[in-house]
């Protein structure tokens, strides 16, 4: 059976409801103004025939604006109440899940609730998100992530019968590329192939599966003091800081020039910040003097690099 096709109005509450609420309460105040303006117009003259196509046109743009004056103000306000209750009951979902231990309850999710756990923490991570919806649970770009002038891309798999393997991800890649985005996140509640891992190893494409993704929200959930003490211990290894600001730094690749496809570290404020440096290993950061550290071991490594090995309680 074929599907029903929506009407513009119906269309128009649709888009508004993907939309943050305020966005949409906006979009119902401008378009109030601007068509009241049309329709509050001096009704034209007719001065010679010469003039008959404009004074039928503005008569038609003045009917159209009185009585859309009322209708698409409506209509945003509809898509941003619906938004608003969406934001309301994703926000339960996920501090629900937060407080449920194990993989087991993303796996009891529908997909569509999944998705919106997803959405949930990436918006609390300081991204603009906005569901683009998918193809349903098998398919299709879910979520676009703004933050600064950067976009990625995220896709959304809750399957738990069996593993993502390398065919999705190839195609998520492919219309990442295609988009020219900063990176993606490739999510699910079940496990990947070794193919799937192989094939996203070194491109600007993270493969979170349901194990990870359990610990990515049980961390956000933390304390910010707990927070600081496990980033600093990560950071001692993994992560330089930035020559020009001193900001951490975080891995990238070259979209173009002689470096193209290549790996490099950029300051994690970029744009405001561009300082880079070349990936040559870990460049281990100083010691921060309030990480809360236990059994300090110091080894020494070739070229006088330094490594803490630290066990973090």
């Amino acid at each position: 059976m074929a599907r029903q096709k929506n009407s513009p109005f119906e269309d128009m509450i649709v888009g508004a409801s993907k939309l943050p609420w305020w966005a949409g309460l906006l979009l119902a105040l401008v378009s109030f103004v601007v068509l009241n303006a049309i329709a509050s117009s001096p009704t034209g003259t007719l001065a010679g025939p010469g003039q008959m196509g404009n004074f039928v046109l503005s008569n038609i743009m003045r009917t159209f604006a009185l009585f859309g004056q009322l209708v698409i103000p409506a209509g945003f306000c509809i898509g941003a109440l619906i938004s608003g209750i969406k934001g309301i009951r994703q926000k339960k979902l996920y501090d629900k899940v937060a407080s449920s231990p194990g993989v087991a309850t993303l796996n009891n999710m529908r997909w569509e609730d999944f998705e919106r756990l997803v959405s949930e923490y990436y918006r609390r991570k300081g991204f603009q998100v906005k569901r683009e919806g998918g193809n349903g649970p098998d398919g299709g770009i879910d979520l676009v992530l703004n933050r600064g002038n950067e976009t990625y891309l995220v896709q959304c798999k809750q399957w738990k019968a069996y593993k993502v393997g390398v065919q999705p991800v190839r195609e998520f890649y492919g219309v990442m590329a295609s988009r020219g985005v900063a990176g993606g996140y490739f999510v699910t509640s079940g496990e990947y192939t070794t193919e799937a891992f192989r094939f996203a190893s070194g491109l600007n494409l993270e493969l979170i599966d349901g194990s990870k993704l359990r610990e990515m929200i049980d961390v956000a959930q933390k304390k910010p003091e707990q927070q600081h003490v496990s980033h600093e211990a990560r950071q001692l290894t993994v992560t330089p800081a930035c020559p020009k600001c001193g900001a951490d730094m975080k891995k990238r690749i070259a979209n173009k020039g002689a470096h193209a496809g290549k790996e490099f570290w950029g300051c994690s404020t970029f744009p405001k910040c561009n300082g880079t440096r070349p990936l040559e290993g870990p460049i281990i950061k100083k010691e921060p003097q309030t990480a809360l550290l236990r059994d300090p071991v110091v080894t020494s490594l070739p070229e006088k690099r330094i490594v803490r090995i630290v066990e973090v309680k």
